[in-house]
């Protein structure tokens, strides 16, 4: 009998590395259910097809499709597999009751699931792994199987072993159901007459999963001790009772082009995976009204506006209802590929709801107090300009939509430097960032590196007399400031001080001064903003007639420009803290690259909840820190990152000063 809940359809991750197979595998899922009329085999059927994922190659987006099987409906979710686009997977996640991890048969190729396998484990997430491309030669199953214990907290559990005739592998020994299958060229696989000879050969195979699952049944443990061979009953029972508590990874086999293993996949499904109330359980926030719904994506489309898709909660989502202020119209639930109109929604199923404006991805609709999911820190940044200055405020709509769309973008007006800055995940999620500005929202846009925020202070006091006098007709300009400026400790900000005796510079035009002062301050004698100084007006002289607020300004600027250039200027560059995560095997390489980077390292110690990773906490140079993410993954096959935030501000000299002096003396500074 099927899991889940009657009539809620089953709602299906597929995950996995880019290039793993995940949108094939869907394509013949949908033409093996009737959804589609022609099966995939290697060309796109159904898919990703924004200007983004053209631009790449690759899927940067969730896509949704439903279908039915044996009676039963399915949607799924077909995932992008690059890690810049790790955000929009998770979000997704969420909303699943299980996920399929389809990989490739290539042990050395494992190490790139960690960061999906830990996500999975991480929010209790059931899951089972595909080894897709089985048609490939030199695959050798069991070695991934060994290979995936080093990546994941949870046992694999082999289902499948294949059958090999000349080398070629032409079906599999289910080892659940001690049943042997053949392949056909149709995709579907039928039971071959040597069954019996067949499972004598994987004995052993059968044995180690059965072990495995006895781990968690004492009465499979009687058994075995007992040498008594378990019903399939009993050890199916087993299997999906631990894949619900996300005991084990139950490891299946096939190949998504040639659709072999895709009818035992969609059985395990049927009959295995956890249904609606375990998800529900999930996502449920502890204060939930009559009707809650958890946003797992969020687009802007053409002539629709913003559309949010969401998996009901609990209750049935009817049009013209109300949830936490707003009105649910306009729904669409999945139809295959595309949206239908619909009035009602029941629980467990997607809709697709327009105009819920102030409502972002990741929220529970309806669920009071509800956490929004953690976003992952932006890792790389890159400088934003238009073409015409017309279209900065069309510029500033799409970034709005942009980071609605997916969170793990982030757009921020730089301190420092005034530049605006788009941050993502790396050099892909910003390509796609690009590609959706100009291609999707008609926006002329250029990317370029950002600027350091350079800062520069002095090391040395003096005091300065500066007179500010001009006469053109009429009445004239007149100020004149004795001001003290010494350094301060670094970090201790600009202070201003006033020790005027005698009415010498009348009270009111002190505070002209001061902003004469600061306006200097955003551009020392270095070409950069100044920080840490203090500065003390003193004394100086008025004219009852000429002097004015701008002449008092104006002296405090020319004093400060005067005084700077004698007080030992020194530039300053700001340095990050640094936390470099990645498998422990890749930690030399890492170290290395920290030393070439200018980075001093802190300390190193185990990454908390991740076997086989380690963390290096650094201080580096932000100069250092643009590409950084771009060599750390090339290091370590895709997965290694970094959290970073500012530290300090630190003295920079020598050579570095130099070339940094000399690109912005290029610059015009």
């Amino acid at each position: 009998m099927a899991n889940g809940t009657l009539g809620s359809p089953r709602v299906v991750a597929l995950v996995g590395p880019y290039s793993s197979g995940k949108t094939t595998l869907l394509e013949n899922i949908l033409f093996m259910t009737g959804m589609t009329r022609r099966r995939a085999n290697g060309e796109r059927v159904f898919g990703d097809d924004s200007a983004e994922a053209k631009a790449l190659s690759m899927g940067v987006d969730v896509n949704i499709a439903s279908s039915n099987y044996l009676g039963d409906r399915y949607i799924f979710l077909d995932c992008p597999g690059s890690i810049e686009f790790l955000q929009e997977t998770r979000n997704a996640l969420h909303a699943a009751d299980v996920a399929i991890v389809v990989v490739e048969p290539e042990p050395n190729k494992i190490f790139a699931l960690s960061p999906l396998l830990h996500e999975l484990e991480a929010e209790g997430i059931p899951h089972i792994l595909f080894i897709n491309k089985i048609d490939h030669n030199d695959v050798h199953i069991r070695e991934v199987a060994a290979a995936l214990d080093s990546v994941s907290a949870l046992p694999a559990v082999l289902r499948h072993v294949p059958i090999r005739e000349d080398g070629e592998i032409t079906g599999f020994v289910d080892l659940a159901s001690k049943r042997a299958y053949t392949y056909n060229l149709n995709g579907s696989s039928e039971i071959t007459d040597a069954d019996d000879t067949l499972v004598e050969q994987f004995a052993q195979d059968r044995f180690t999963m059965l072990e495995t699952l006895a781990d968690f049944h004492d009465q499979l443990m009687e058994e075995l001790l007992d040498e008594v061979d378990p019903p399939s009953d009993e050890v199916f029972a087993d299997l999906t009772e631990d894949l619900a508590q996300g005991r084990i990874m139950p490891v299946l086999m096939g190949c998504a082009t040639q659709a072999f293993g895709l009818k035992r996949l969609m059985k395990a499904l049927r009959h295995e995976m956890p249904g609606f109330d375990l998800a529900s359980q999930r996502m449920m926030p502890t204060k939930t009204k009559e009707v809650a719904a958890y946003v797992l994506k969020t687009r802007h489309l053409p002539h629709l506006g913003k559309m949010s898709f969401a998996r009901v909660l609990k209750g049935s989502l009817a049009e013209g209802l109300h949830i936490a202020g707003h009105k649910m119209s306009g729904l669409m639930k999945i139809n295959g590929a595309e949206l239908k109109k619909t009035t009602l929604v029941d629980a467990g199923d997607i809709v697709a709801i327009p105009k819920l404006d102030d409502v972002a991805t990741g929220e529970v609709l309806g669920g009071e107090g509800a956490p929004r999911l953690n976003q992952l820190q932006p890792v790389y940044a890159r400088a934003i300009s238009v073409s015409d200055r017309k279209n900065e405020a069309k510029l500033s709509e799409a970034l709005s939509k942009l980071v609605d769309e997916d969170p793990a973008y982030k757009v921020e007006h730089a301190e420092g430097t005034g530049e605006l800055l788009l941050w993502g995940q790396g050099d892909i999620h910003m390509r796609a960032a690009l590609a959706r500005l100009t291609e999707k929202y008609g926006v002329d846009v250029s990317f370029c590196d950002p600027h350091v925020a350079y800062k520069e202070t002095i090391r040395r006091p003096k005091i300065q007399h500066t007179r500010y006098k001009k006469q053109s007709g009429g009445h004239g300009q007149f100020g004149d400031v004795v001001i003290e400026v010494r350094p301060r400790a670094l970090g201790t900000g600009f202070e201003f001080q006033e020790r005027v005796t005698g009415g010498s510079v009348p009270k009111q035009y002190i505070p002209s001064v001061k902003a004469g002062v600061k306006e200097y301050l955003q551009r020392g004698p270095l070409g950069f903003p100044v920080v840490d100084v203090e500065v003390t007006l003193q004394d100086g002289q008025h004219h009852s007639v000429d002097s004015s607020d701008m002449a008092f300004k104006t002296a405090g600027r020319m004093a400060m420009a005067d005084a700077l250039p004698d007080c030992d200027p020194v530039l300053l560059e700001p340095i990050e803290h640094v936390r470099v995560m990645a498998p422990s095997s890749y930690m030399a390489k890492i170290n290395s690259m920290i030393s070439a980077r200018r980075g001093q390292i802190l300390g190193f110690d185990g990454r908390q909840g991740w076997p086989g990773w380690d963390q290096i906490e650094a201080e580096m140079p932000s100069s250092e820190m643009q590409d950084l993410i771009i060599e750390l993954r090339s290091l370590t096959q895709g997965i290694g990152t970094y959290e970073h935030e500012f530290d300090h501000l630190a003295e920079l000299a020598g050579q570095q000063k130099d070339r940094v002096l000399r690109h912005q003396n290029l610059d015009g500074g």
